[in-house]
């Protein structure tokens, strides 16, 4: 099996593991032992979030393979996320401050924020992680006055106090990225959105990765994850049984999760994929040793449909985001 290989990050030429772990729908109960299975079979990179719920204990699997000797701090690249809720310049280090707490470490590797979606504030002690309305008010979002350049100011200001190495934006677009680049201090370093086969957003990831901002796409078999969330999860056909995907994995001796994983690092994007499984964890990481042949990559590129799950409108949210 090769060694992970790494995307270079603007202004600190940190190395980023192009293969990660994701900490979405990883249950709480399950998170320590899962992420610290992760971090044994050879993950460097976990990427999480104050949203997913989990951030304790996903702090606790890190510090147990850290105790243990498994790895050393400076040879894991932590990501986490801000949340909508704490946009407001003056709630920026609060949250952040519980989330270092929770993990339980120094500094992040990376910061990113969400979405561009600034919410009203919830206080820690309401709700936490507060999801998208306001407790007890699941009618409408409440949104508030906090633009992405006050926020960015507070996320620069993480940066100076040595707590956070990298920062970045999530489910942006290119508009809002050529607006950020404007007006910041410290450039985005990475942009990390939706990407799979049915939705390959080639436009998007070129121009990005064009301005030296890296990549890295979530949700990369598709609905998969989406099947129990929305409508469009469940009526889409599943990349890890589509027979163009199961035909040129049989033709390398990979799994379809496999071939997901190959064509999306041969686009120079990083990837974060989850399980539960210890098997699956281990043989998500062999997409280092092989590459794909052209025909190969031309027929899952035929796959685009432009179809995209994770969109706060098809949760009935009421706001179409990336329209």
């Amino acid at each position: 099996m090769a060694q992970q290989q790494y995307l270079t990050l603007n202004r600190t030429g940190d190395k980023m593991p192009q293969l990660g772990f994701g900490c979405w729908k990883v249950d709480p109960q399950d998170a320590e032992q899962t992420i610290y299975n992760a971090i044994k079979a050879g993950y460097r990179l976990i990427d999480g979030a104050a949203d997913y719920g989990n951030e304790a204990e996903v702090g606790a699997g890190i510090r147990k393979a850290l105790a243990e000797g498994i790895v050393k701090r400076e040879e894991l690249f932590v990501v986490t996320k801000l949340w909508n809720t704490y946009h407001n310049k003056n709630v920026v280090r609060r949250a952040f401050d519980k989330q270092l707490e929770d993990l339980g470490l120094d500094y992040v590797d990376l910061f990113l924020i969400h979405f561009p979606v600034p919410l009203k504030d919830v206080a820690h002690e309401v709700a936490y992680p507060p999801g998208w309305y306001q407790p007890g008010e699941e009618s409408a979002l409440e949104f508030e006055r906090s633009p992405i350049h006050e926020t960015w100011a507070e996320y620069e200001k993480l940066v100076e106090a040595k707590l956070v190495r990298n920062i970045g934006v999530s489910n942006f677009n290119v508009q809002l990225i050529l607006d950020l680049l404007t007006y910041c201090n410290i450039k985005p370093a990475v942009l990390q959105v939706e990407l799979h086969p049915y939705l390959q957003q080639s436009r998007l990831v070129k121009w990005v990765q064009s301005q030296g901002i890296q990549v890295t796409a979530y949700s990369s078999f598709g609905p998969s994850s989406f099947i129990t969330l929305t409508d469009d999860g469940k009526q889409a056909a599943p990349l890890l049984t589509h027979s163009k995907i199961e035909e040129i994995a049989k033709k390398h001796g990979k799994t379809p999760a496999q071939v997901l994983l190959r064509w999306a690092v041969e686009r120079n994007t990083a990837v974060i994929p989850k399980s539960m499984s210890e098997e699956r964890i281990k043989s998500n990481m062999d997409i280092f040793s092989w590459s794909l042949e052209e025909a190969d990559t031309k027929e899952i590129d035929s796959l685009e449909i432009g179809q995209r799950f994770n969109d706060p409108y098809s949760y009935g949210f009421g706001l179409p985001l990336f329209c």
